[in-house]
């Protein structure tokens, strides 16, 4: 009864095998043919927003001599950059901070003995945003007009950036896309099929470079903002299914 059994077993796994490789190599002989593609859209713009920032500093032996001229100073910058056309709620000035300006001394041998108190040396800094992007440029080069109201100011480079930001990059996924369903209509009409329905897309890294320079793409993405005149690309990676 045992030995029958174990017969009885032992054939059905002749079957079951014997029915897994034939399956196997139906399908491996009838597999679906997939095409992958990567399409790229890409989109020149013009920055709209400007982000201008600079400091200014005051140096006194009494703390509160020096926050009365750095106030002075602030009053005076304030009314120069409306002057020009900035708007007062543009300007934002950030805390001031303070610290204590010394200098070695040394002894009449060279030795060092210690550190002489000069004062208290407090700095503001300010930042503009603005849409009026020329005029803020044209500022950013005049600010040392500022030098003969007597205020020593440190401008920065402008920062550049794009509001409507979002909708160009939806505007260039379909760019990408249309560009992917092209290839990919290409690739099949050569091989004499038929492109069958999508199964998957996915979204690249979005690059932002300035325009004609030397800027390479990185894996997280380049996101320029030192060029008012940029290049924005994207590329999509979509698999179709051959019929």
């Amino acid at each position: 009864m045992k030995n029958n059994f174990s017969a009885i077993v032992f054939s059905m796994a002749i079957v079951i095998a014997a029915f897994l490789l034939g399956n196997a190599i139906v399908n491996r002989n009838n597999s679906d043919g997939i095409i992958a593609v990567t399409g790229l859209g890409v989109a020149d713009f013009t920055s709209d927003l400007i982000v201008w920032e600079g400091s200014f500093a005051k140096e006194r032996a009494h703390l509160k001599n020096a926050y009365n001229d750095l106030e002075k100073d602030k009053k005076v910058i304030t009314e120069y950059l409306i002057s020009k056309g900035i708007k007062e709620n543009e300007l934002v000035f950030n805390a001031v901070k303070s610290k204590k300006s010394t200098k070695a001394k040394y002894s009449s041998q060279g030795k060092y003995i210690g550190e002489e108190f000069l004062g208290y040396r407090l700095t503001q800094t300010l930042q503009v945003d603005s849409k009026e992007v020329a005029n803020v440029e044209k500022i950013a080069r005049e600010i040392t007009e500022l030098l003969n109201k007597g205020i020593e100011f440190y401008s920065q480079a402008p920062r550049y950036y794009y509001t409507k930001l979002s909708d160009l990059k939806i505007e260039m996924i379909s760019k990408a896309t249309a560009d992917a369903k092209l290839r990919a209509d290409k690739i099949s009409q050569n091989s004499g099929g038929n492109l069958g329905k999508l199964i998957s897309a996915k979204m690249g890294i979005f690059q932002i470079t300035g325009q004609n320079s030397k800027e390479n793409y990185s894996w997280g993405g380049t996101f320029n903002t030192s060029s008012k005149e940029k290049t924005a690309s994207i590329t999509m990676k979509l698999r179709y299914k051959t019929d």
